[in-house]
């Protein structure tokens, strides 16, 4: 049965939304196209009627992940213009995030998978990264561009690498100590 364009368009959007979260769930080799389909309420034939490979919709995964990202921190300095880099940092690292990858960071749930991926996906996450430094730089104190964007690529490696290592430890006062001394360190905020 053929589906309409807009039916075909939902379904695309199901599969990248469904996808973006199961990849950082489980990461992209732990979810196969199968699985990945029947969780978004489709057949598995209709997968390569969309994308050329798992690889394809990873590059769509990640700059649907990394927009949807920008949009969050839009929203969350809406709430403190007087207290823009908290109002990042300190949702970013929390507990709540930590522990719910599946709607967190793809940079600290894919980022060492995406390292040994395709052009194209390293692409896509080039590209989203960008975004987020430009944004981040915004937010540093008025100095030098150069220096604004210096903070803002140390402010992003440092909350990417606290949420990783938090994740990646089995002792919760250590996980907590990483996400709070990062925290610390980047808004004076203890």
């Amino acid at each position: 049965m053929k589906v309409s364009r807009e039916q075909a368009a939902q379904n695309r959007e199901r599969v990248v939304e469904t996808a973006s979260r199961l990849f950082r769930e489980k990461g992209y080799g732990g979810i196969g196209v199968a699985d990945l389909m029947k969780s978004a309420g489709l057949t598995h034939g209709g997968f390569y009627g969309n994308f050329g490979s798992k690889e394809d919709l990873m590059a769509e995964v990640v700059t649907y992940a990394l927009d949807r990202s920008n949009q969050n921190w839009d929203t969350l300095l809406e709430k403190k213009p007087a207290q823009p880099l908290e109002a990042i940092v300190a949702p970013y690292l929390s507990t709540l995030h930590r522990d719910n990858p599946g709607n967190g960071c793809a940079m600290a749930a894919l980022g060492p998978e995406v390292a040994r991926m395709a052009p194209g996906v390293r692409c896509a996450v080039t590209e989203g990264v960008r975004k987020q430094i430009d944004k981040l730089a915004a937010l540093m104190p008025p100095e030098d561009a150069d220096e604004k964007r210096q903070a803002a690529l140390v402010t992003y490696a440092s909350m990417v690498g606290a949420l990783v290592l938090s994740r990646a430890v089995n002792d919760d006062a250590l996980s907590e100590e990483f996400l709070d001394a990062v925290h610390s360190a980047l808004t004076g905020v203890a």
